[in-house]
């Protein structure tokens, strides 16, 4: 599941983070670092989900 879950931060990282986290506060993180930037997104993403 966590592969799947890696697959979606790559390609919309707001949801895999929201999918692992919920409406959380590391969801409005990586929705403000997604819009100041597509990669911090996804290695926010990648981390959060890699982390729990």
């Amino acid at each position: 599941m966590d592969l799947l879950r890696i697959l979606i931060a790559i390609l919309l990282p707001p949801l895999g983070v929201f999918m692992q986290v919920g409406f959380g506060g590391a969801f409005w993180l990586n929705i403000l670092l997604t819009l100041c930037g597509y990669i911090p997104g996804i290695i926010h993403a990648v981390w959060v989900i890699a982390r729990r």
